[in-house]
């Protein structure tokens, strides 16, 4: 097995291939993030970018390389550690928000805490908290039926944020939001993971998107464009100041 990768990479991943029915979607992709870093990933769809954010979280395992987690080997584990390790350091926002309909929107946040074992008081405290640093603690009482899209897809983000993850991973998680809709939900991601030390990596097939990020790299038919890898903050001061 290779030497562990250095102590201020939270995640790394070395040479990782995989395929989805026989066909690649990731071609020896190598890459590190750093503890508190914002990466955007970035490329046409139908990359891969999806599928790396898949292999980095742990849900889907690699056919080929290596991926670690702060030190420690990700691609060696079983699956029931894999979901362990997801549900103890890593968040996710997708797409679609994917909420509980039965449950409000403060429920649906509280609901990760609870199943880490936190009070129902404490969760529902917490949930309560990150509503309010979104902005939608006015609807904290409503079920997602009575929620815009851009509403239900902050609450996902809240639900995401709220057990504190060392990781959280936003694979194009404004694809269906309208512009302006789009542009506030990213800047309050970005804002929550700066603030709370949170390592983002963001998937979006809109490069004007990774402005929001540290640095960026560009997935070219499942491999990294290594002539297109830059900071993304650097145009925009009030980004890389985290405003």
């Amino acid at each position: 097995m290779s030497a562990a990768p250095p102590d201020n990479d939270v995640l790394r991943a070395r040479g990782i291939v995989k395929s989805h029915h026989g066909t690649p979607a990731l071609r020896g992709v190598t890459l590190a993030v750093q503890e508190g870093e914002i990466l955007a990933v970035t490329g046409a769809r139908g990359c891969g970018k999806s599928t790396l954010l898949g292999c980095l979280s742990a849900q889907l395992p690699v056919d080929d390389g290596e991926i670690w987690f702060n030190s420690a080997p990700v691609h060696t584990l079983s699956r029931a550690r894999r979901e362990k390790l997801r549900r103890e350091r890593f968040g996710y926002v997708g797409p679609e928000p994917h909420l509980v309909p039965e449950l409000t929107a403060r429920e649906n946040v509280a609901l990760p805490l609870l199943f880490a074992g936190a009070g129902h008081r404490a969760a529902h405290a917490a949930a309560t908290e990150w509503l309010e640093r979104l902005d939608i603690a006015d609807y904290a009482g409503h079920r997602p039926a009575a929620l815009v899209q851009s509403l239900r897809q902050r609450v996902a983000v809240a639900r995401a944020l709220a057990p504190m993850p060392t990781v959280l991973f936003a694979d194009d998680p404004t694809a269906a939001l309208h512009s302006d809709e789009r542009e506030q939900v990213l800047r309050i991601l970005a804002s929550a993971a700066r603030s709370h030390r949170i390592t983002l990596v963001l998937a979006t097939h809109d490069p004007e998107q990774a402005r929001h990020a540290d640095r960026t790299v560009v997935l070219v038919d499942g491999r990294l464009d290594p002539t297109a890898a830059a900071p993304a903050a650097a145009a925009s001061p009030a980004v890389a100041a985290g405003r």
